[in-house]
């Protein structure tokens, strides 16, 4: 019976930290488009 509840345990474990990974991803992706696209303005308002 142990085995089961541990088993449980970790998938709630394994989304739970997923799910903090995914958002850390999402604002990482959004921080990179955010400054090349800053790059990229002043780069065609210099020319």
């Amino acid at each position: 019976m142990a085995k089961p509840e541990l088993a449980k345990g970790t998938k709630v474990e394994s989304q739970s930290s997923l799910k903090g990974t995914l958002t850390a991803v999402f604002l990482l992706g959004a921080f990179l488009i955010f400054t090349w696209l800053s790059v990229y303005a002043i780069f065609i308002e210099r020319l």
